[in-house]
C-alpha cells in the first residue's frame, strides 16, 4: 500500500511540472511520514549515494566541456564535418549528425550538445531550405549520442552503481555511438534525397585538411582522456581534471577563443549544473533506498521472469520498459533507481552488466527527444521556432533508427563487448 503512494504521489508530481528531483524527494517524504520513518534518513541516503570517489569526475568534465565549447570548438567541429560530407544531399544535416559525434567525445551529455550545435546549424540548415522541423530533428536525434560516445556522465553514473571499470564502460559505449550516428546519417540522407534538400560544394583536400587541423586539438581531447585511463596513467576522477587543464590551455593559447574574464561565469554555470545533478542523484539514492525496503526489485525480476525466462523475450521486455520510462524521467534518475532493480533480471538470463550498462543508457536518452519531457526536443524545437508537436512528427524515422540500433546493441553483446575484451 505505502508502495504504491509512493509511485502515484511521484507520478502525480511529474505530470504537475515538479522538477524530476523534488518530485523524487517530496513521494519519498510522503512515504517517510506514512510509514512513521525518521526524517533523518533522508541525509544519510542522499550521502551515501554521494559519497563516491568516481562521482567527483561529473563536476571535472562538465567543467572541460564548458571550457572548451566557450573556446571555440563548436565552429571549428561543425566546419570540420560539413567540409567532409556537405557536397552530399543533405549535407548540412549529416554534419549536424558528424558535429554530435565530435562533439560527444567533449562534453559527454545530450542536451549541451542541443544547444551549443543546434544554436549553429538549426538557422544555418532554415537558411539554406531545410524544413525547420526536420532540422529541429535531426539537432534533438543525434545530440542522445553525447551520453553514449566517451567521456560519458550517465556511464559514469552506471560505473559506480555496478562497481565495473569506468575505462571498459567507455569502450563499451564507443562502437554503438558510432552506429547510432551512422544510422541517423543514413536516415538524413534517404529523406533529403526524397525531399530534395540542398548539397554544398566539394571542398578540396587542402581545405579539408586546414579544418581538420583547426578541429584537431578539440577532438584530441577525446583520445587524451581515453588513453589515460586505459593506460593506467590517472583515474576517471583525475582524467576530469586533467580535461580541465587541457580544456584551459587550449581555449587560452591554441584557440584563443576563450577569454580570462569569461572563466567565472563558466566556473559558476558549471557550478549549477553539477549542484542540480548532484541533487538529483541523491534523492534518486534515497527513492531507490525505499524501492528496495519494499522489495520492489525483487517483486520486478519475479513479475518479468514469470511472464517468460526466454533471454529473447526479458531482454524486449526490459527495453519496452526503458523506453517508457524514457519518455518521463531524466535520464540519470531513471538509472539510479532502475539500474539496481533490472540488473539482477538482466544477469539472470546470462547479460554482462558491461553491455547491460550501455543498453540502459542507449534506451533511455531516446526519450530525450520524445514528449512530454524529451529536453533535447524542446531545446532544439525552441532553436528551431517550430512547434514541439511538428518537430516529434518529424522525429519518427530518427526514432525509428535509434530504436533499432538499441536492439541490435542489445541482442549482439559483441557491439560493446569487443573493445573491452581486448583489455583483457
Amino acid at each position: 500500500m505505502l508502495a504504491l503512494v509512493l509511485f502515484v504521489s511521484f507520478i502525480l508530481l511529474i505530470f504537475l511540472g515538479v522538477p524530476i528531483a523534488f518530485s523524487l524527494g517530496i513521494s519519498s517524504v510522503i512515504y517517510l511520514l506514512m510509514a512513521d520513518i525518521s526524517l533523518s534518513i533522508i541525509p544519510q541516503r542522499m550521502f551515501g549515494g554521494l559519497n563516491s570517489f568516481v562521482l567527483l569526475c561529473i563536476p571535472g568534465f562538465i567543467l572541460a566541456g564548458s571550457l572548451m565549447n566557450a573556446g571555440g570548438i563548436t565552429e571549428r567541429i561543425i566546419q570540420f564535418t560539413n567540409n567532409i560530407v556537405g557536397h552530399i544531399r543533405g549535407g548540412l544535416g549529416l554534419a549536424n549528425v558528424g558535429s554530435s559525434m565530435g562533439f560527444a567525445g567533449i562534453s559527454g551529455t545530450a542536451l549541451a550538445d542541443t544547444a551549443s550545435i543546434g544554436s549553429v546549424l538549426i538557422p544555418a540548415m532554415k537558411k539554406q531550405g531545410y524544413d525547420a522541423d526536420f532540422s529541429a530533428a535531426v539537432t534533438s536525434s543525434s545530440s542522445t549520442i553525447g551520453p553514449i560516445i566517451p567521456p560519458s556522465l550517465p556511464l559514469i553514473i552506471v560505473g559506480t552503481l555496478a562497481s565495473v571499470s569506468i575505462g571498459d564502460l567507455f569502450l563499451a559505449g564507443a562502437i554503438p555511438g558510432v552506429l547510432l550516428g551512422i544510422g541517423l546519417m543514413i536516415a538524413v540522407y534517404i529523406i533529403s534525397v526524397k525531399r530534395k534538400y540542398p548539397k554544398g560544394e566539394k571542398q578540396k583536400l587542402s581545405v579539408i585538411g586546414k579544418s581538420f587541423m583547426d578541429a584537431f586539438w578539440a577532438l584530441m581531447m577525446t583520445v587524451v582522456i581515453m588513453y589515460g585511463i586505459l593506460g593506467g596513467y590517472f583515474t576517471p576522477t583525475e582524467a576530469s581534471i586533467v580535461a580541465v587543464v587541457y580544456a584551459l590551455i587550449v581555449g587560452l593559447f591554441v584557440y584563443r577563443d576563450l577569454k580570462v574574464k569569461a572563466i567565472p561565469a563558466i566556473l559558476l554555470e558549471s557550478m549549477k549544473s553539477t549542484a542540480s545533478i548532484m541533487i538529483l542523484v541523491g534523492l534518486a539514492n534515497l527513492f531507490g533506498w525505499i524501492l528496495v525496503s519494499e522489495r520492489i526489485p525483487q517483486l520486478v525480476a519475479e513479475t518479468i521472469l514469470s511472464i517468460s525466462d526466454s533471454k529473447i523475450v526479458v531482454i524486449l521486455l526490459i527495453i519496452l520498459l526503458l523506453l517508457f520510462v524514457g519518455t518521463f524521467m531524466e535520464t540519470i534518475a531513471a538509472l539510479v533507481i532502475l539500474f539496481p532493480v533490472l540488473l539482477p533480471v538482466a544477469t539472470s538470463v546470462g547479460m554482462d552488466p558491461v553491455h547491460f550498462g550501455v543498453v540502459m543508457v542507449l534506451g533511455l536518452i531516446i526519450g530525450l527527444s520524445t514528449p512530454p519531457v524529451g529536453v533535447c526536443l524542446f531545446v532544439a524545437s525552441s532553436i528551431g521556432k517550430v512547434s514541439v508537436g511538428k518537430t516529434s512528427v518529424a522525429l519518427i524515422p530518427f526514432l525509428a533508427v535509434s530504436i533499432l540500433v538499441l536492439l541490435l546493441v542489445a541482442f549482439i553483446p559483441e557491439l560493446t563487448l569487443y573493445l573491452p575484451s581486448l583489455l583483457d
